[in-house]
């Protein structure tokens, strides 16, 4: 009988400790930054244009591209880059729609 209280005992404090340590272990994770973020570019650009606006141009598109991307995520940048260009053709055919510049707060 005193066998089963004390294993009984020892079994609910080694799941105290567990969930204590879970909890000061996901609070620290949560503090800390993430390291599996998006890599950033170090190229800069034309000043505040917007990704896929019609003043976007493929160049500018391409520059975004982190240098450090692995191959996949270039070719997927690349091809999305190429897309949003062929998107972008009918409207600058448009006459004077590259006159018209939306200023940035």
């Amino acid at each position: 009988m005193e066998t089963t209280l004390l294993n009984n005992r020892v079994c609910c404090a080694v799941l105290l400790l567990f969930a204590v340590l879970l909890i000061a272990v996901s609070s620290q994770a949560a503090d800390s930054p993430s390291a599996t973020h998006a890599p950033g570019s170090d190229t800069t650009i034309e000043p505040r244009i917007a990704a896929g606006a019609g003043e976007d141009t493929l160049k500018a598109c391409m520059a975004r591209i982190p240098k450090d991307a692995s191959i996949g995520q270039r070719m997927i940048a690349e091809q999305s880059c190429g897309r949003d260009e062929r998107d972008r053709k009918p409207f600058l055919a448009v006459p004077g729609s590259q006159s018209i510049r939306h200023e940035q707060p």
